[in-house]
C-alpha cells in the first residue's frame, strides 16, 4: 500500500503502518491539550489509543493466521486511522472456510475482552484496562453488522452462498450492506458526522464487493478452454457417396451444402442414408437438399 511503512513483522506477515495514522495520536493528543489536561492526560490517552491498536493488529491477525489454514497467504497487516486492514491473497471461495476466516477476527477480541475481564476481577478496578475491555466488547460487536466490509458482512454472504451462487448471495449481502449505510447516513445527518462518513465508506466497500466478485466470475468463464467446433461441408456438385463418407466419420446430423463461399441448403443425416438406399452412390446431393 503507498504511503505506508514497514514496522516489523508478525507471524512471518508484514506490518505496515499509513501515513495517515500518525494523524490518529496526534489529534487525540492535542484534544487532551485543548481540554486543559497535563502531560498525563495526554500520555495516557495516547497510550490508550495505541493500545487499542494492538488489540486492532491481533484481530487482523486472526483474520491472517485462519486464512493460512487454508491455505491463502497475507500481503500484509497495514494501520489506518479507521483500523486495520489484512490484505489476504485471495477470499476463501468455500463458504464453510470463509465463515472461520471470517470470525477468527472477532474471535480474537472475544479472548482479549475475556483476558482483561479476569485480570479486573483479580486485580480490582482499573479505568484504563475498563476502557480497553469495553473497546474489545465494541469491536465485536460492531465487526458482526451484517454489512460489508465488517466480518458479519462476509458471514451473511458465506451463509447465502450455501444455498445460492456466489455472485447473487455477494448482491444480496451487498444491498443488505448498502441499506444500513443508507440508515447510518440518514442518522449521521443528523448531528453525527462520524457516522456520516462510516455509511459512505459501508457503501462504497459494498458496491466494491460486488463488482469484484462479479469480476472474477466473469474472468473465470473467459478462462475456461474454448470448444472448437469443425463445421465440415458438402459441395453442390458433391454425390451422395460423399455425403456418407461424411456420415460414417463423424457426429453431426446435417451437413451445410456450400457453393461458391455461400451456404445453399442443408442435407440431414437420415434423409443422405434414406437417398443413398433409393438413388446409389452417384446421386447428386442437390436433389436431396432442402
Amino acid at each position: 500500500m503507498r504511503w505506508s511503512w514497514k514496522l516489523g513483522e508478525l507471524a512471518g506477515i508484514d506490518l505496515r503502518v499509513h501515513a495517515t495514522f500518525l494523524l490518529l495520536p496526534a489529534w487525540v493528543g492535542l484534544r487532551q491539550i485543548l481540554a486543559g489536561h497535563g502531560s498525563d492526560g495526554v500520555v495516557s490517552e495516547v497510550g490508550f489509543v495505541l493500545a487499542l491498536f494492538v488489540c486492532v493488529v491481533l484481530h487482523e491477525l486472526g483474520h491472517a493466521l485462519a486464512a493460512r489454514r487454508y491455505g491463502i497467504g497475507t500481503r500484509d497487516i497495514t494501520l489506518l486511522p479507521i483500523g486495520g486492514v489484512a490484505r489476504l491473497d485471495s477470499i476463501p471461495t468455500r463458504p464453510s472456510q470463509e465463515i472461520v476466516v471470517a470470525l477468527a477476527g472477532p474471535a480474537v477480541n472475544v479472548v482479549l475482552a475475556a483476558a482483561g475481564f479476569v485480570w479486573l476481577s483479580l486485580a480490582g478496578p482499573e479505568a484504563w484496562l475498563q476502557r480497553l475491555v469495553i473497546a474489545n466488547i465494541s469491536l465485536v460487536l460492531f465487526n458482526l453488522i451484517p454489512a460489508f466490509p465488517m466480518d458479519g458482512g462476509r458471514v451473511l454472504r458465506a451463509l447465502l452462498a450455501m444455498r445460492m451462487d456466489r455472485v447473487r448471495a455477494t448482491g444480496i449481502a451487498a444491498r443488505i450492506a448498502q441499506g444500513f449505510a443508507a440508515v447510518a447516513g440518514v442518522v449521521g445527518l443528523f448531528g453525527n458526522p462520524t457516522l456520516l462518513v462510516l455509511a459512505v465508506f459501508v457503501w462504497m466497500q459494498a458496491e466494491s464487493e460486488a463488482g469484484q466478485v462479479r469480476l472474477a466470475a466473469a474472468e473465470a468463464v473467459l478462462a475456461r478452454p474454448m470448444r472448437v467446433v469443425t463445421v465440415r461441408a458438402l459441395a453442390a456438385d458433391a454425390t451422395l457417396g460423399d455425403g456418407v463418407r461424411l456420415v460414417l466419420t463423424g457426429p453431426e446430423q446435417e451437413f451445410p451444402v456450400m457453393q461458391r463461399g455461400e451456404v445453399k441448403g442443408f442435407v440431414r443425416r437420415r434423409e443422405l442414408l434414406a437417398a443413398l438406399a433409393r438413388y446409389g452412390y452417384g446421386h447428386p446431393v442437390l436433389a436431396v437438399m432442402q
